[in-house]
């Protein structure tokens, strides 16, 4: 696959990934992309296909799963989740750092690949207040939330693997999260922007 590295982020439900990210793609506008991942699930309000998720049927991604095309893809609560590698390889071709926010299930099926990504854990300082940010988010059933706390623990314990990622960052402080993000990525963006003007 050409163009930049790819990031692969990880990191439980409620840790901040998407608070990061948002910062990184204001502060580097074009310069990073989202892979578009595809879900079997129905589309929430406001969703958008082709944008937030390509919603499939079951059947639809089971073909293009068999056939190879998909870099990692995983189940959860009934739904199946997974990262085309045609969605990679379209934000490649924009000449644009690939961003790919995924399980750990789905960190430790990519090292199998040739993707040779740049692997980041976001991690919250603990479960506690982990639990409190998902409660005060409001989105979740008492039995989704309790769901997504035993896949955090379970998460925060499979990433403590050595050498499963280049760096794990502790999100307790937004600004210092963000600075460390910053810092393992100039490397990428600054290649990014040099071929850009080239």
């Amino acid at each position: 696959m050409q163009g930049p590295r790819p990031v692969v982020l990880s990191g439980p439900s409620g840790a901040g990934k998407s608070t990061l990210l948002k910062k990184l793609f204001k502060d580097y506008e074009n310069i990073f992309g989202f892979s578009v991942s595809h879900t079997t699930r129905q589309p929430r309000p406001g969703e958008v296909n082709g944008k937030d998720y390509h919603f499939v049927t079951r059947e639809e991604m089971q073909k293009e799963i068999d056939a190879g095309e998909f870099i990692e893809h995983a189940e959860f609560s009934g739904n199946m989740y997974g990262t085309s590698k045609g969605a990679v390889q379209a934000v490649q071709a924009q000449n644009q750092i690939c961003v790919l926010d995924i399980d750990i299930q789905g960190v430790k099926n990519i090292k199998k690949t040739e993707l040779n990504p740049i692997y980041i854990s976001v991690q919250p300082p603990s479960i506690e207040i982990l639990e409190k940010r998902l409660r005060d988010r409001k989105t979740e059933t008492e039995e989704s939330l309790q769901k997504r706390l035993t896949a955090a623990r379970v998460d925060l314990e499979l990433s403590k693997e050595p050498g499963l990622f280049d760096l794990v960052i502790i999100n307790d402080d937004l600004e210092k999260a963000y600075s460390e993000l910053k810092e393992v990525l100039l490397e990428e963006i600054k290649k990014t922007e040099e071929s850009r003007k080239s």
